[in-house]
């Protein structure tokens, strides 16, 4: 079992890794692969957290009623993803024909086929005795099996079938899409306690049916009284959108940003990120994104570029994107907060304060993004860079989350912590300490641009130095990165990538640049002059770096082990 097991993982992971490997290799789009990863790495930054408190705190979990090995724990976890994708296959392809073929009668078709196999589903959860959890006024004492859980529990997904089938085949839109699903879950609500004790043989179908209207009434009336806040700071936060978009303060604020930071890329960085968290306070993220990114994300390339930084436009639009996220959390308005403490009985406010301290992890993303572009895959080669990209990110998620907690295995001395956001600084951004020894790129005269355009491996990315104009119309030299994911000749990839050249004496001028391509996009114009051509230079891995980082932490750990090993023997 044990060989087994591994075995599947192994293929699995390979054949994952090689698929990621060749799509870079391609030079293809990897925004969702990028944007799943760094919203995995938050999310484990999430999972730490919760943890540190749990342990702090002396909490304990209750014992489970099965164990299993490992091996056969991830085998059965890897059946039930596969079962997932399944289902989600079933829904859309298997379900989705009755469209074609039967037109307008395929809503009657699938709910008549619905209905069956609900009935079917609570004729097996009639064949099983209830669990300890169904009846409230039980206690918890052991935690249940999830495959008997989910076995009782399987008519459940009915509501998301409808969903699916609402949105992807039947197009409707979200909120009528959603209206059907609630109707289903209602139904379920009011029918499943009177059929289920009916295949059961039970006289009392009257009682069940009257226990189900009750939990229905419940429902209703607990919704209601938790989405009173949450209306309250929606509609509040209506007031704050129609202000910003109503007087400009927008563009005021970019303004005030611009001038404030003088130049400096890490003061405007931390301005904008200010900026997103005032607007995330009465917009929605998709219009804070919008906002933010149309006005501050030329002006963050921009001056990147002219402080010897070449920020690809996806990690500007990253980095804008997650702190507007962040602003759904914090107070006073953060209405992530308001559901949340809707749910849990708490107060908003406190909810608010501490999500948002555990969203300071998720704050320090956007700035890797910008000063490591690997976390969202550009410029990742192969297999093996994959595999240390991904492994020191969540390594260093977990060194921040411990560091800002106070906790590792055992409580932090002031210096561990201090060490802590050291290894996470080095595992973030490897080659920091690598470009003190070394310069990363060796400079290349302007003439051999279309000769490195056509060396370079497709989907790579080319770096040169131009002299341009700034946003205020003062001469300044930036530098450029370009992606040339198509074409052969040198010549033919710089022209797919939007820039056509002039030779002029010594001198290497832009001719065109095309509307709307890349090379548009960060700032370059005719007549610009491109000044010199940079090209990696030899040098060892940045991850080299990563090894005394390790080190340092196996001592850490090692440290806090020990300390944990004395204390009950100092307590005696």
């Amino acid at each position: 079992m044990t060989f087994f097991s591994a075995a599947i993982w192994s293929v699995v992971a390979t054949c994952a890794l090689q698929l990621l490997a060749e799509l870079l290799r391609q030079g293809g789009r990897l925004d969702l692969v990028s944007g799943v990863l760094c919203q995995a790495v938050a999310f484990l930054g999430t999972l730490v957290d919760c943890h540190a408190q749990a342990v702090k705190a002396g909490m304990r979990g209750i014992k489970r009623a099965s164990t299993r090995p490992l091996p056969q724990a991830l085998v059965r976890a890897l059946m039930t993803v596969c079962g997932i994708i399944v289902l989600s296959g079933v829904v859309y392809w298997g379900i989705g024909w009755t469209k074609s073929v039967f037109g307008d009668a395929a809503s009657f078709i699938l709910g008549a086929v619905l209905l069956a196999a609900y009935v079917a589903l609570l004729r097996n959860k009639a064949r099983h005795p209830d669990l300890p959890h169904d009846d409230p006024a039980q206690a918890i004492v052991r935690v249940p099996d999830f495959y008997e859980t989910a076995r009782t529990g399987l008519h459940y997904l009915l509501p998301v079938v409808v969903l699916i089938w609402c949105l992807m085949v039947e197009e409707l839109s979200p909120g009528l899409s959603a209206f059907w699903g609630t109707v289903f879950l209602i139904l379920i609500m009011l029918t499943q306690r009177p059929i289920v004790a009916l295949f059961r043989g039970e006289a009392a179908l009257g009682r069940r049916l009257r226990e189900g209207i009750a939990d229905l009434i419940a429902a209703l009336e607990a919704a209601s009284r938790n989405m009173t806040s949450v209306g309250i700071a929606t509609a509040t936060a209506g007031i704050i959108v129609g202000t910003v978009a109503l007087t400009g303060i927008g563009l005021v604020m970019t303004e005030i940003v611009e001038t404030a930071s003088g130049g400096n890329l890490m003061i405007m960085l931390l301005l904008t990120a200010l900026i997103c968290l005032i607007l995330g306070i009465g917009m929605p993220t998709t219009a804070n994104y919008v906002v933010v990114a149309t006005l501050m994300a030329p002006v963050l390339v921009e001056v990147a570029q002219q402080n010897d930084l070449a920020v690809p436009l996806v990690a500007v639009h990253m980095f804008v994107f997650y702190f507007g996220l962040m602003a759904d959390v914090h107070p006073p308005v953060g209405l992530a907060a308001y559901a949340a403490a809707a749910i849990s009985g708490a107060d908003p406010i406190k909810t608010g304060l501490q999500g948002f301290w555990y969203e300071i992890r998720t704050g320090l993303l956007p700035f890797i993004f910008i000063f490591n572009t690997e976390l969202l895959l550009i410029d990742v080669g192969d297999a093996l860079h994959l595999v240390l990209v991904i492994g020191c990110a969540i390594v260093a998620m977990g060194c921040f989350v411990a560091a800002t907690q106070m906790w590792l295995i055992t409580r932090n001395r002031w210096y561990e912590s201090l060490l802590l956001l050291l290894i996470c600084f080095t595992l973030f951004r490897p080659g920091f300490w690598l470009d003190r020894l070394q310069p990363p790129f060796e400079t290349r005269p302007a003439a051999d641009i279309v000769r490195i355009a056509e060396s370079i491996p497709r989907g790579a990315t080319l770096r040169f130095r131009a002299l341009s104009q700034s946003r205020a119309g003062d001469d300044v030299e930036k530098l450029v990165r370009l992606t040339l994911r198509t074409g052969e000749s040198g010549r033919e990839r710089l022209d797919k990538a939007g820039l056509a050249l002039n030779p002029a004496g010594d001198k290497l001028l832009i001719q065109t640049v095309r509307f709307g391509s890349e090379a548009a996009r960060y700032g370059l114009a005719p007549g610009d002059e491109i000044t010199a051509v940079l090209v990696p230079a030899p040098r060892p891995s940045r991850y080299w770096f990563a090894l005394p980082a390790l080190a340092l932490l196996a001592g850490i750990v090692a440290l806090q082990r020990r300390r944990q090993r004395l204390k009950p023997a100092l307590a005696h």
